[in-house]
């Protein structure tokens, strides 16, 4: 009769401490850990030989927006291919819980305008049977999970909830107002809410063009809520800050930096926001860290978080290009994918889409890049750009796209980067142990960005190729970092007792493929999704959930509470 459940044989062990890889058995039982010792001398129901993989916690992803797309993905893709086990949900102030009476088609429509989940796909896909926080957690308890979730809870729909319409303004709350919404705080996190969020960035916007509800909030409703947050001890308050915008002195940006130090100070707890470089103000994160720790020498702990590339929107046949506002290309948008691969070898039709590309593009081809084929590079190359491509066919850039799209059968794509555009910089910022791995957005704007693969491109690129950090380091950001600043408890470290969520990896042949634009959405809605190839096996509590990029039919994940 075996011992345990699970062995995994002779692995080179990385357990997500920062301690270098050893040579080691993993054995599991019940969902736990129960040993990480080398030739363990149990037997298990289930052996997998590790002999020349890499063994690692399973990766915990604190930035997604995959709230409405657990309803009818409980895998969930893209995130599920790429070693994810523990996801959480709610950044950025944007929730589902709580709700008022009446209230689901405003949050549906705030998450599709700020985070480009369609509407539709929001409110058919989802029971809105719930009004608290809890409530809603007990629904995530329901559903089938291949991967462990939890949630914060946003502050948009609490002053909703709390407010109405006046949740909308601009004005200060009131101190009932301040009272009431907080009482949603207090209960989110009885039920488990790993914290609280918010979006302050004037980016966020609801669709008759106003910012999303707690963008104007004034320090003392933001401090309020960190106090709930003290009273119980636990939990972590997001921001997606506004940091630099008209503000050249940094006069706006230190003030933002100081509320947020003052709230971690006074409530014990940590905070995060998302941090990026911009060509615009090409400086601006280098002095926000300077900031950052200005306050943490004070005794905050304040944690900014970003990406390992650059954040792109993607172009490609099958969704949005970069000449669609002219009429020929518009024309092209009503067909489906195979009919505009067959389109644009029309004469005529080709002969309009080029006319119209060569008078107008949405952006300087300097500046939009061709994805290779084969491997997925991000780094933006000059002689990957469109205008390089280009030059180099002897043609202009809309008919090397053209060409590009016939030759790969409508599978090229274009990268546009509009953050974190220097490489230099995600150096720089990764360097810095305060900063942490964000900034995913698995989930969220499904016909632009797809960045949730950001695990496998960071061990790829970053760690086996460039060599930049060490693969203890590497894991270590990917698992207990991210774990621990999220109260993610027994997760993110290969040790006994701790949760079953393992990676079995072939570090040598990982390999990240293309993007691809596929509608299997609700209601046929298309997004971009991104497998990889090189994950032996995902386990998640102690099941084998992924083996070999495919489903293994189990869905052990649970819900992640504080």
């Amino acid at each position: 009769m075996a011992d345990v459940d699970l062995v995994i044989r002779g692995g080179d062990v990385v357990d997500g401490t920062g301690a270098e890889p050893r040579r080691a058995d993993v054995a599991i039982a019940d969902g736990r850990i129960v040993a990480v010792e080398p030739d363990h001398d149990a037997t298990g129901q289930r052996e997998i030989d590790a002999e020349g993989r890499i063994v690692t916690p399973g990766f915990v992803d604190i930035h997604t927006h995959l709230d409405a797309q657990l309803a009818w993905d409980p895998l969930p893709t893209s995130s599920c291919w790429h070693g994810v086990t523990s996801a959480v949900l709610g950044n950025c102030g944007v929730t589902f819980a709580p709700v008022a009476d009446g209230g689901a088609d405003f949050l549906a429509e705030m998450m599709e305008s700020v985070e480009d989940i369609p509407r539709r796909a929001i409110l058919e896909g989802m029971p809105w049977d719930w009004r608290t926080y809890g409530e809603y957690l007990g629904w995530i308890d329901g559903i089938p999970k291949g991967i462990n979730v939890g949630g914060m809870v946003g502050h948009c729909a609490v002053r909703l909830a709390a407010m109405g319409e006046r949740g909308m303004d601009e004005t200060p709350s009131s101190a009932a107002d301040v009272a009431a919404m907080c009482e949603l705080v207090d209960e989110a996190l009885s039920a488990g809410a790993l914290g609280f969020s918010t979006s302050r960035t004037l980016l966020h916007t609801v669709p008759d063009g106003r910012q999303v509800p707690g963008t104007f909030a004034d320090e003392n409703e933001l401090l309020a809520f960190g106090d709930v947050l003290g009273k119980h001890g636990k939990g972590i308050f997001e921001a997606a800050a506004r940091l630099g915008e008209r503000d050249r002195d940094l006069t706006k940006t230190r003030a933002e930096m100081a509320w947020m130090g003052e709230l971690s100070r006074r409530s014990g707890r940590p905070v995060s926001f998302g941090l990026v470089h911009s060509d615009r103000r090409p400086d601006l994160y280098r002095q926000v860290i300077e900031l950052a720790k200005a306050q943490n020498d004070k005794g905050s702990v304040v944690r900014p978080q970003t990406t390992a590339r650059g954040i792109g929107v993607l172009y490609n046949l099958a969704n949005r290009t970069p000449w669609d506002r002219n009429p020929a290309w518009k024309e092209l948008r009503k067909l489906d994918a195979a009919q505009r691969l067959v389109a644009i070898a029309e004469p005529d039709r080709r002969a309009r889409l080029i006319a119209e590309g060569n008078e107008k593009m949405n952006m300087e081809p300097d500046q939009v890049f061709v994805l290779p084929e084969g491997d997925a590079r991000y780094d933006c190359l000059p002689e990957h750009s469109l205008a390089a491509v280009a030059a180099a066919r002897g043609v202009s850039p809309v008919e090397a796209f053209l060409d590009l799209a016939t030759e790969t059968g409508g599978r090229v794509n274009l990268n546009y980067p509009i953050l974190n555009q220097s490489f230099d910089a995600v150096q720089e910022m990764l360097d810095d142990p305060m900063v942490t791995l964000g900034l995913a957005d698995a989930g969220a704007h499904v016909g632009q960005i797809m960045d949730s693969s950001q695990p496998t491109y960071f061990l790829t690129h970053w760690v086996r190729d460039q060599q930049r950090w060490t693969l203890a380091e590497a894991v270590r950001r990917l698992t207990s970092d991210t774990a621990d600043l999220f109260g993610i408890a027994d997760r993110g470290r290969l040790v006994a007792g701790n949760h079953a969520d393992v990676n079995v990896i072939d570090l040598e042949n990982l390999r990240l493929p293309q993007p691809e634009f596929v509608n299997d959405l609700p209601n046929d809605a298309g997004r971009y999704i991104q497998k990889a190839s090189g994950y032996d096996y995902t386990i998640v509590n102690g099941e084998v959930f992924m083996d070999h990029g495919e489903h293994a039919g189990s869905f052990p994940g649970t819900t992640l509470r504080s």
